[in-house]
């Protein structure tokens, strides 16, 4: 292609005709490597970048300057359609300053990086990404430019983790999820700590995501309580949690008026962890009579008949329910359609459910900050999902300023 065709000269080329029809009829993509369709784009952006600085030489003129062209700059910029190779023209005082294509800038403003953010964001690795760039769009990146294009994602990640929260949360939802990262050369696991909400409005928010290398425990949660406090939440009227040892006290510590409700799913799951397989069953359908309970005080009773059939062959069930019953059975204070809502931690599950399903596919992370940019591109992708208003909340608020009037500040 000569560089000083025209736009019109190409088209009506007979090579450029024939070239255009064989593409057209070979079935395969429009526009990519070797896609004549992506050489006219080429064409176009050099002859427009020409007439900007034509442009840009007259008004240097009509000012009495005496600037000329000094020759071109060749680079090659990413596109939709493609790499494409441009020449930038310069001047010789060297104050031109290309409006399509900046003299830093290394794509044409085809939403390319959104594309790079969005493919990251369903849980493709770096090298996946770079494979379908190259399969989809014919453009070749190196991981190493995917990866910095996925960085840029950092400081709107650390603007979101250090925002202002609000005073009051209704329900707070406390659990962890883990993944194996590569850790001075090793891989190991690693708590991904989450924190889902439901605030004074009924709406639901994840406030914080947080990493915590080597597995689980209760003092990183109070550290996370104290971040909490520290971006501005003064009270939770309901903490959501598992049975972790010492998690009550770490969250007490920090919020001391939250009611703990510990899930009776996990709490279930631990009950029937060493019962017999014959008894399951029933097991579970007499447990089942204590969490139903309407009251506390039916819910005790249901607990000593248990005992009464069940305590001689499995003690550790009867001691398990008996040591963590206030925290079981909080929920009971509260009206049912809020029960329904604390009873267990299955919101921040289901929560968690969906960035298991995203990244599925990855046995494990080079880095924990390459999984903390996965796992916060896939839930903000996916916020419908998981950011509903929770439904019947305004009889929910009434309850609420009913029995706690005085946790609910007039303003939030």
């Amino acid at each position: 292609m000569k560089n000083n065709q025209s736009i019109e000269d190409l088209l009506n080329d007979p090579t450029m005709n024939e070239r255009l029809k064989e593409r057209l009829y070979s079935k395969k993509g429009i526009l990519g490597k070797e896609s004549p369709f992506s050489e006219i784009l080429q064409h176009m952006v050099n002859t427009m970048l020409d007439g900007e600085i034509e442009s840009f030489l007259t008004e240097e003129r009509a000012s009495g300057s005496v600037n000329k062209r000094n020759g071109r700059t060749p680079k090659r910029v990413l596109s939709d359609v493609g790499p494409l190779d441009i020449s930038t023209p310069r001047d010789r005082n060297g104050h031109f300053e290309p409006e399509l294509i900046g003299k830093r800038q290394r794509d044409l403003t085809s939403g390319l990086d959104d594309q790079i953010l969005a493919l990251y964001a369903q849980g493709n690795s770096i090298e996946d990404v770079r494979r379908l760039l190259e399969d989809i769009y014919g453009v070749s990146i190196s991981a190493g430019r995917i990866s910095q294009i996925t960085d840029k994602v950092l400081p709107e990640i650390q603007e979101w983790r250090s925002r202002s929260l609000q005073s009051f949360y209704p329900v707070v939802y406390l659990d962890a999820i883990h993944f194996k990262v590569r850790q001075d050369g090793k891989y190991s696991s690693s708590a991904f700590y989450t924190v889902y909400s439901v605030d004074w409005e009924g709406n639901r928010d994840v406030l914080g995501l947080y990493i915590n290398s080597g597995g689980e425990g209760a003092r990183k949660w109070g550290l996370v309580m104290e971040d909490l406090k520290a971006r501005g939440v003064a009270d939770i009227l309901v903490v959501c949690t598992d049975d972790l040892p010492g998690f009550s006290e770490q969250i007490q510590e920090v919020f001391p008026n939250s009611i703990i409700q510990k899930c009776i799913v996990h709490q279930m799951r631990n009950s029937l962890k060493y019962v017999d397989e014959g008894d399951r069953k029933a097991v579970v359908k007499d447990l089942r009579q204590i969490y139903t309970s309407t009251t506390e005080e039916v819910g005790k009773t249901a607990l000593l008949a248990f005992e009464v059939v069940w305590g001689k062959k499995y003690k550790y069930i009867v001691k398990q329910w008996n040591g963590n019953w206030g925290e079981l059975m909080a929920f009971l204070d509260f009206p049912l359609s809020m029960r329904k809502m604390i009873y267990t931690t299955n919101p921040v599950e289901a929560l968690h459910r969906i960035m298991r399903k995203l990244v599925k596919s990855k046995a494990a992370w080079v880095s924990e900050t390459a999984l903390l940019k996965q796992l916060y591109l896939s839930i903000n992708k996916n916020e419908k999902s998981w950011k509903r208003k929770v439904y019947g909340w305004t009889a929910i608020q009434r309850d609420i300023l009913e029995k706690y009037p005085e946790r609910v500040p007039l303003k939030n």
